[in-house]
């Protein structure tokens, strides 16, 4: 199993509508991967710590997938689409980070 995180880091001036993230966007996501081994998706919204400090990011998603082969395939058929409709919830670029799960 691998781990898929996309996260968005928290810029001064950024827009980030995590309403549309957290509805629209991650039905979006299992629409679309669920068919190519999607396994589950967990959307975040970052909080403050205990100190009031903001995140270093704003949200992120949690994509698990069987194998990174599926995860692959799911983006060779659903990528442009995805990244298509960041235009509706975000002006600030993602980060990657895909992990084995073992």
């Amino acid at each position: 199993m691998i781990r898929v995180t996309v996260s968005y880091p928290a810029t001064e001036s950024q827009r980030f509508d995590h309403n549309y993230y957290q509805s629209t966007h991650a039905a979006l996501i299992r629409k679309l991967l669920t068919p190519h081994g999607l396994q589950r998706v967990e959307i975040d919204q970052c909080l403050n710590d205990g100190a009031g400090k903001p995140p270093p990011i704003v949200a992120a998603a949690h994509m698990l997938f069987t194998d990174l082969a599926a995860f692959k395939a799911g983006m060779a058929v659903a990528g442009k689409t995805l990244a298509a409709d960041m235009k509706n919830y975000t002006d600030t670029a993602p980060t990657v980070v895909i992990c084995d799960t073992r």
